[in-house]
């Protein structure tokens, strides 16, 4: 029998998984998959989780718990097969979305499915039942099997069929609005400017999936050699006429239950995040020295840099800040844990800055010293467009791209990512339904912009 990997030993590392037929895995999965139904099945007699007494809510969670262990068991065991079963032997490259929708279709009750999804989408965060929690065991289990886990990794670095559709309109116009993110071309650089001026840049799926399309397209682009990241001009009344990187989750949408763990969460680290690092995977006819598709990132930042924006800035190569900006992690603070910032942040900044900053919410303001762990430069507001240009630049050389990727191997090995992302699937999809999330965020919803 395999060790269970441990994002998904570690929600029952006391219990032995259980023997399983040699049959077929889809076979194997309807021997427990009854046993789970039952375990799950007092559910169905329950309130809605909003109306529910105290007692009817610990019989709630007892019944998921029961349920959930015998999935996470049964993942344990045979992930790789159910993986393989699902991307046929692994000739397909199925973005994780579409991973989850078939193991939904395929392996009945392992993963909640379509039907279920919308009716907890439609239902605010604190009336939601949790469903998706499902879904990070899942996704923990695939990413915790080097084989199937380094899989979906490489598939999720594929340019997304939005860029691709949009491809030839930037090479011909070199300009793009794609909704919450402008993408323009200026000589060899790509600008990528966050607009999402009613909510300070703050993310939701919406401006991860523009992201995205962005990032794509800029590495997908011959003409461009270097990619740059600025927040745009704001209209809110504390911040008009200024420019904001980002003010971080949009926490308005969590509350409302527009965040969702496979489609941002999740995707935001293994879409984006991920390319702005390692690039995009090549074709299968490139040449057999191009491992990645990849260009060197800079970033701007101005008034401050929160949560998720400070989070991109951690996969950048070179930071500009104004001197009157800030940047923080208040992971604490919301109850969330920061994407793979722990993982980068401990690196750039050192163990006790990192816990200052994700433990105790501490602002690191550009100008005092500990900053220049995360900042590279540090100008007057009015000198940031020249600082970006210079920049430019430097990083347009032609050593930069092989230098930066062993940069990468040194710093991040993929193994390394795949095994916190591993971790992180479980944790994160358990913290989006504590109770201290659901009520930080709909007092933080009451409160911001």
């Amino acid at each position: 029998m395999t060790a269970a990997p441990a994002a998904v030993g570690t929600l029952d590392a006391t219990t032995p998984a259980p023997s399983v037929p040699a049959a077929g895995v889809e076979e194997s999965w309807r021997a427990v998959a009854a046993t789970a139904a039952a375990a799950g099945r007092p559910l169905a007699e329950l309130p809605p989780p909003a109306d529910r007494t105290p007692a009817q809510r610990q019989a709630a969670e007892e019944a998921k718990a029961a349920a959930r262990g015998l999935r996470a068991r049964f993942l344990a065991e045979h992930v790789e097969a159910v993986y393989d079963r699902l991307t046929a032997g692994r000739t397909r490259q199925p973005r994780l979305a579409d991973l989850v929708d078939a193991a939904a279709r395929v392996f009945t009750g392992l993963v909640p499915d379509a039907a279920r999804l919308a009716d907890e989408r439609a239902r605010p965060q604190a009336a939601k039942e949790g469903h998706e929690i499902d879904q990070g065991i899942f996704a923990g289990a695939v990413l915790g099997s080097p084989t199937a886990g380094r899989h979906l990794m490489a598939s999720m670095r594929r340019p997304t069929e939005r860029a691709l559709a949009l491809r030839a309109e930037f090479a011909r116009t070199g300009r793009l609005d794609l909704g919450s993110v402008l993408l323009t071309r200026d000589g060899v650089a790509a600008h990528l400017t966050l607009t999402r001026e009613d909510c300070l840049n703050a993310e939701d799926d919406r401006q991860v999936d523009d992201m995205e399309a962005a990032v794509d397209l800029a590495l997908l682009d011959p003409d461009v050699r270097v990619g740059v990241i600025r927040g745009g001009t704001m209209s809110h009344p504390r911040y008009r006429g200024r420019r904001v990187f980002s003010a971080g989750i949009n926490l308005r949408s969590l509350h409302a239950g527009g965040i969702s763990l496979v489609d941002f969460l999740l995707r935001r680290e293994l879409g984006y995040l991920s390319k702005l690092v390692r690039g995009l995977t090549p074709d299968a006819d490139a040449a057999w020295h191009v491992t990645a598709v990849e260009k060197p990132w800079a970033a701007a930042v101005d008034t401050f840099a929160i949560g998720g924006g400070c989070q991109i800035l951690l996969t950048v190569d070179h930071v500009i800040a104004a001197s009157d900006a800030y940047v923080s992690l208040p992971a604490a603070k919301e109850g969330i844990v920061p994407g793979v910032g722990n993982l980068r942040l401990t690196r750039a900044a050192g163990p006790r800055v990192a816990r200052q900053i994700i433990l105790q919410g501490r602002r690191l303001w550009a100008t005092e010293p500990a900053a220049r762990l995360l900042v590279d430069e540090v100008v007057e507001p009015d000198r940031v467009d020249a600082a970006v240009a210079a920049a430019v630049n430097r990083l347009a050389g032609d050593a930069v791209l092989a230098n930066r990727r062993m940069l990468h191997v040194a710093e991040e090995p993929t193994d390394v990512l795949r095994e916190y992302l591993a971790e992180f699937a479980v944790r994160q999809a358990l913290r989006l339904y504590s109770a201290d999330v659901l009520d930080k965020v709909g007092r933080f919803s009451a409160g911001r912009p």
